[in-house]
């Protein structure tokens, strides 16, 4: 094997246990949205993001956003069961124990989602998945500064929350579960994101060992 095929092995050889020893670190969960808006709650401020308001009283089951079937979209409250979140009188997502939990799958990774997070209780779970695998989960009790005691007004227990891919950082599906009454949301943002291929980085290296070899070559040339 001459000196060049070896460099090319050992650089691909050590990209891939880089990769490997060094994953994707994790979803970070911040708040912050806009303004309260007449009657619809807040909505996101992250640039470049497409938003689901469920205004038109449904959550969308196929495309490139995929509800499951289950997904309860309600307006206003329901004594023991749902309550509106607060400043918002359009419609929204409401996840229990009665309607089970609720799946949201995306055709290509995002790195970035948020929501509207109404009354927030600590039995309000949000699971991050990446490709099947669970990266994180998410509790009302994570969201900075918020009681999470189920508060139906304010703007301290009703939130926009905003999960973040940390750099390189990506994830496909989103879980709502709650193990009582209820989980509220309304106004889900994402965004695509913005992966090199791994085509790309190995192409990259290949071209990084030519580029090695050459050097190689013109030493011996020299020499």
């Amino acid at each position: 094997m001459s000196l060049l095929q070896k460099l090319s092995l050992a650089l691909i050889g050590t990209s891939i246990v880089f990769m490997s020893a060094n994953p994707a670190s994790a979803i970070s969960l911040t708040k912050g949205g806009s303004s309260l808006v007449s009657g619809e709650g807040q909505y996101t401020n992250i640039q470049g993001a497409t938003t689901i308001n469920f205004n038109d009283g449904i959550a969308p089951t196929s495309g490139y956003v995929s509800y499951s079937a289950n997904s309860a979209v309600v307006q206003r409250n329901r004594s023991g069961k749902y309550a509106t979140p607060f400043g918002n009188t359009s419609k929204y997502l409401t996840v229990s124990p009665d309607t089970k939990d609720v799946t949201i799958k995306f055709a290509a990774a995002i790195d970035y989602f948020g929501f509207y997070w109404g009354s927030i209780d600590k039995y309000n779970f949000v699971d991050v998945y990446s490709g099947g695998s669970l990266l994180q989960t998410f509790t009302g009790a994570d969201v900075p500064g918020a009681p999470a005691n189920g508060a139906q007004s304010g703007n301290v227990n009703n939130v926009y929350v905003n999960l973040l891919g940390d750099k390189g950082e990506s994830f496909d599906k989103i879980v709502f579960r709650s193990t009582s009454f209820a989980f509220e949301t309304d106004n889900h943002s994402y965004r695509l994101a913005s992966v090199p291929e791994p085509t790309t980085i190995l192409g990259l290296l290949a071209f990084g060992a030519m580029g090695a070899g050459s050097v190689i070559k013109r030493k011996s040339k020299i020499a």
